[in-house]
């Protein structure tokens, strides 16, 4: 039986990259007065590297070597990422990053339906409890079990280490849940976890590879406006709801 979802945060419940964190590390740049911008088609290629921390010093370390050989550049680097995550939570608290088409229906049927709720991420704590709280219900956080979040694995994807650690939270196998991703590192974390995978890519992910992935959708669809399928049998509907996971759900563990 499908017992528990487990949601990656970042493009995945909301479309935070470009409109949200790309800004928010662009306004800790000013205040640091460094003289980095990251453009939008640039911010795409360093979403290859999975954690803001890490993103920062691949770029430094190629665009500010000086600066990346500094003894005390891991403690800039963390202050920065400070710096960061304050203008983030703002942007969040404005409004400025709402959920996916889908996501919040699908989190309160969810809910009522009984299935256990858990987060899989790279992104910070701080900025999982701000969505939560600006865009589904300020208590949004307690509907989750398990936030796994952050630094509490030092391995980020495409390991699949925070799958792992959120399992074993739950006291779950693997194939009692389904993950839902928007990118290609991801995917490959969660399947790497044994889990079976819903896919809503998004503007900087359409081009990843998702082989392995149970459905591959542009968003989970509402009724006024139907998801895009890229790969999933949909059974007729024209959104994703509680009845067609369990469907899906039953579907992959047949297959494996």
């Amino acid at each position: 039986m499908l017992e528990a979802l487990i949601f990656d945060v970042d493009g995945t419940l909301a479309d935070t990259e470009r409109d949200g964190h790309r800004l928010a590390f662009n306004a800790a740049f000013r205040d640091a007065g460094l003289p980095w911008h990251w453009d939008v088609p640039l911010y795409g290629e360093l979403l290859a590297v999975t954690g803001g921390k890490e993103r920062m010093l691949h770029y430094a370390r190629r665009h500010a070597p000086d600066l990346a050989a500094k003894p005390d550049f891991d403690n800039f680097l963390r202050k920065l990422h400070v710096l960061k995550t304050e203008h983030y939570v703002q942007l969040v608290h404005a409004g400025r990053v709402p959920l996916r088409p889908g996501v919040g229906a699908l989190l309160r049927a969810a809910r009522a339906a009984g299935l256990r709720l858990a987060i899989a991420t790279t992104t910070s704590p701080e900025n999982v409890s701000a969505l939560l709280q600006a865009s589904l219900a300020p208590d949004a956080e307690s509907w989750f079990e398990v936030v796994g979040a952050g630094d509490v694995v030092p391995a980020k994807k495409p390991a699949p280490d925070i799958y792992l650690w959120v399992l074993e939270r739950l006291g779950l196998p693997a194939d009692a849940c389904l993950a839902f991703e928007d990118s290609g590192n991801g995917l490959k974390a969660s399947l790497g976890a044994g889990l079976a995978t819903v896919v809503t890519d998004g503007e900087y992910t359409l081009n990843h590879d998702f082989s392995g992935a149970f459905a591959v959708l542009s968003d989970l669809g509402v009724p006024e406006r139907p998801a895009q399928v890229r790969r999933a049998d949909m059974h007729g509907k024209s959104f994703v709801d509680v009845d067609l996971l369990r469907t899906w759900h039953a579907e992959a563990i047949s297959k494996n």
